[in-house]
């Protein structure tokens, strides 16, 4: 933020609609919560969901923990 930038900072959890691609989001926040690790994600920062789920994660390897969480993976060897 600059000293033109009066904007006040974001802060708390945003809410999310996940698309495919991308996100649209439907009230302004700091961050979302991983499904798989509760970890907090800056929005700037999310790259990885699930559209049918409606869930954010925090990167590949919480996606795959949450996919194994729900059954639809094989556990971790």
């Amino acid at each position: 933020m600059n000293r033109i930038d009066r904007r006040v900072p974001l802060s708390g959890p945003a809410e999310v609609e996940y698309l495919d691609g991308d996100f649209k989001i439907r009230k302004p926040g700091a961050y979302v919560v991983c499904a798989a690790t509760g970890a907090h994600v800056p929005i700037e920062e999310l790259r990885y969901w699930n559209v049918d789920r409606q869930e954010p994660y925090a990167g590949p390897d919480a996606k795959l923990a949450r996919l194994r969480q729900l059954g639809l993976l094989p556990p971790k060897a």
